[in-house]
């Protein structure tokens, strides 16, 4: 019984350290070469990337699309090794989500900006703006930081050097205009547009109240912007030759040319 015993203990000794050898996540494996699982968001995002399903399919890879509605989920699933890359965020989203999470996703290529626009009831130009102008700015912290992000871009104020990215008006060094900033809802502020002389507002809600970023701004972000979105992956598979292939597929001509025709400067492909 003893003999019996200790067999069967190597037995299942033997079994466990196997099972822990083949249970290895997908972060661990080198990637399908034809195939890869890309997690994006409902709407723009999934309708740009049904033409880079195409364009890929050309260069012999398969890309299966999952769908998500929220924007912690997509991250989640590609930490776990549910997805091999996701498009749908900017570089500080991610930034925070490793942070807040402890991953270690990384960007891989730019995809499209999302452009925050400056628009005006009362004037045709941010110059025409006098001293002491009202300026309706989001409240939550990071759209608040990026309206004054363009703002500094476009050389209107200056903000203290270590706070680009998540800067508030209590961080602004310099305002030559004497800009008043009035905080106030994002998904508020095109009603609120004549209320102030000025305001940013965030695509998808000037879309909403039918205004066009391209046509209506006095001032829009440019590509340049730390909120581009991006193609991550894991961060041991930044490298690997499927995911160049992809990346490589997204930012192709065919791409652009849908983006600028289907979304008329609402969205701007913002690769090199």
């Amino acid at each position: 019984m003893k003999k019996i015993g200790l067999l069967l203990s190597t037995i299942l000794l033997t079994g466990a350290l196997a099972a822990c050898g083949d249970s290895s996540s997908a972060s661990d494996k080198a990637l399908n070469e034809k195939k890869l699982v890309v997690g994006v968001t409902a709407g723009p995002q999934e309708q740009i990337m049904e033409k880079v399903k195409e364009v890929a399919a050309k260069d012999g890879l398969e890309i299966e699309l999952k769908v998500f509605s929220d924007y912690i989920l997509p991250n989640t699933a590609l930490s776990e090794g549910d997805l091999d890359a996701n498009s749908y965020q900017h570089e500080p989203f991610l930034v925070a989500f490793n942070k807040d999470h402890g991953t270690n996703l990384v960007p891989v290529g730019k995809t499209v900006l999302n452009p925050m626009g400056v628009y005006s009831d009362k004037y045709k130009s941010f110059d025409e703006l006098p001293d002491g102008a009202t300026f309706g700015l989001p409240n939550d912290p990071s759209n608040g930081s990026r309206a004054l992000y363009i703002l500094e871009e476009n050389g209107f104020i200056k903000i203290k050097g270590d706070k680009k990215e998540t800067a508030s008006i209590y961080d602004i060094e310099e305002n030559p205009k004497h800009l008043k900033f009035i905080e106030l809802d994002a998904a508020q502020i095109p009603n609120q547009l004549s209320e102030v002389d000025a305001a940013a507002i965030n695509t998808n809600f000037a879309l909403a109240a039918g205004i066009n970023p391209k046509e209506d701004s006095i001032l829009l972000e440019s590509t340049n912007s730390p909120y581009v979105n991006y193609i991550v992956v894991r961060a041991e598979n930044k490298d690997d030759p499927t995911i160049k292939k992809f990346v490589k597929a997204y930012q192709s001509e065919d791409v652009k040319k849908l983006i600028e025709e289907e979304f008329k400067g609402s969205i701007i492909p913002s690769w090199d």
